[in-house]
């Protein structure tokens, strides 16, 4: 069985530091030499226990990876939990357009920076992690989908692969969509993308919501970025909902681990 391990990490300039990290270690971990590949998510809290998860149920990562035994490391950063800093810390750009989103500073690049300059080198010293950017993936849901979106693109030289659950990309749509156009992707990035049909309950917001991550795709796909944009059917903005997805994403970001013929 897999381990789950919660650390602390210096957090500065941001708040609410040292941050806990929750790093599972695969099984057999402590009994070979043997480096593995990582995937750095958000919302750490909520990947690996329903004690931990914010509504009471998690992604459930840990069991899918005990389960078939897969060689992969997954580092999870948890959010800031006071007030409204979650979104403001997980939103890479200013706000635009909707009147849900609270105001103030966004630090979502500080964020996406210390993921990469202190939380990676910090956690590559402390465990046996592959180095070197096609062994790297970053995901996350809803907020940290935003972010994955943004690290793969900002810190494409970092990370060769991303999964963005169900992102919000009401707020940051034209910035992003910029920031992917002036992006020199290389060419084996891999990003998947999804959402529920039942996370909004009309037809309109949720044909407003597809025609977002249509564009996001097509801006990646004119890069020549390997992307698979799916729409789950049935599919809520949920832990419970995100959980059927892994099995799907992990296969398509880690084709090398044969996790598809493993199911």
């Amino acid at each position: 069985m897999g381990n789950v391990e919660i650390i602390k990490v210096g957090i500065a300039p941001l708040k609410q530091g040292p941050r806990k990290v929750y790093v599972y270690l695969p099984d057999g971990y402590d009994t070979t030499d043997r480096y593995y590949p990582v995937l750095y998510m958000f919302d750490g809290h909520n990947l690996f226990s329903d004690e931990t998860a914010t509504y009471g149920k998690s992604w459930g990562i840990k069991e899918f990876l005990d389960q078939h035994q897969i060689p992969l490391i997954v580092i999870g950063q948890d959010c800031n939990h006071t007030g409204d800093m979650r979104l403001m810390e997980y939103c890479p750009f200013p706000a635009q357009g909707p009147t849900w989103f609270p105001e103030g500073e966004v630090y979502g690049q500080l964020t996406a920076d210390w993921f990469v300059n202190k939380l990676k080198p910090y956690c590559e010293k402390r465990y046996r992690i592959k180095q070197g950017r096609q062994y790297t993936g970053i995901a996350g849901s809803s907020m940290g989908g935003l972010m994955s979106m943004y690290c793969i693109t900002a810190y494409n030289d970092v990370y060769s692969k991303a999964a963005c659950l169900s992102s919000t990309m009401d707020i940051n749509l034209k910035p992003l969509v910029q920031l992917i156009k002036e992006t020199p992707f290389a060419k084996n990035t891999r990003i998947y993308m999804d959402y529920g049909s039942n996370e909004v309950k009309s037809k309109k917001a949720f044909a407003k919501s597809l025609d977002r991550m249509l564009t996001i795709n097509h801006a990646f796909q004119r890069h020549h970025v390997n992307t698979w944009p799916n729409v789950i059917v049935g599919g809520y903005h949920s832990e419970a909902t995100w959980e059927t997805v892994v099995p799907l994403f992990l296969d398509y970001l880690y084709p090398e681990l044969h996790i598809g013929e493993l199911l």
